[in-house]
């Protein structure tokens, strides 16, 4: 017999794996494969990642601190970054950034647009979150350039909606 609890944490897993195959998938400029993805799901790797959130929020600010519950609360995190490509395109003079670097980034928000929509396809809880992407290059849960995280949770309420910082008293 399958509790409950097992069956949330198993298919939030299973949904976490698709999520990656999104990202990896998702249509990406001249078909450079510039996407990194990586999937927290033991509790030790979410309170490692929480531990540092908390330890950043003293330089980035206290939104990292708010994050650092969710990630706690939540049963897995996809991680989806990107490492910086040559995708030899010209970059218009009037463009203040160079193309290869806005292509790379760009291939980086399609990747993470396909995978919440995944785990939104499955009813599963998301976030987008810059603060624990940070925090996994801190701590080298990735080997990418940029990355953001997602954690996942599944609850009758979304723990990632309506965040309060600080908790009230």
């Amino acid at each position: 017999m399958i509790e409950d609890k097992d069956l949330v944490k198993e298919t939030i897993i299973e949904a976490a794996k698709l999520m990656a195959v999104s990202a990896l998938t998702a249509p990406k400029a001249r078909g450079v494969e510039n996407i990194v993805v990586r999937i927290l799901d033991r509790d030790d790797e979410l309170e490692l990642l929480a531990k540092k959130m908390e330890v950043l929020s003293e330089h980035y600010g206290n939104f990292f601190m708010r994050d650092a519950q969710n990630i706690r609360n939540s049963k897995a995190v996809v991680l989806i970054g990107c490492r910086m490509a040559t995708i030899n395109l010209k970059t218009p003079s009037f463009w203040k950034i160079d193309a290869d670097t806005l292509h790379s980034i760009v291939n980086l928000g399609i990747a993470i647009g396909s995978a919440v929509k995944t785990a939104s396809i499955h009813n599963i809880d998301s976030r987008v979150m810059f603060s624990a992407g940070v925090a996994a290059q801190e701590l080298k849960l990735i080997d990418a350039d940029y990355a953001f995280a997602i954690p996942l949770n599944v609850s009758s309420k979304n723990i990632y909606f309506d965040r309060v910082w600080p908790p009230p008293k």
